[in-house]
């Protein structure tokens, strides 16, 4: 399990952003692949959330979310 770290704005209030964590569950579990394989999650993600933007995001390991990788 990974989670993906989406960093989102608000489109009618770009400077009022907020971090979402969805959980990314990928065969594989390595960082570097979550990072190839979640722009289609983030694009279905995005289509249920049509006022908000995804201005950043990132994978991470459960209880490391915190740390930059």
């Amino acid at each position: 399990m990974i989670v993906l770290i989406l960093t989102v704005c608000a489109l009618n209030a770009p400077n009022q952003c907020d971090e979402r964590r969805l959980e990314f569950v990928d065969d594989g579990g390595s960082l570097m692949q979550c990072m190839f394989r979640a722009p289609p999650t983030i694009a279905r993600w995005c289509e249920d959330h049509p006022g908000i933007r995804v201005a950043r995001w990132r994978c991470a390991y459960p209880g490391m979310e915190g740390e930059k990788t």
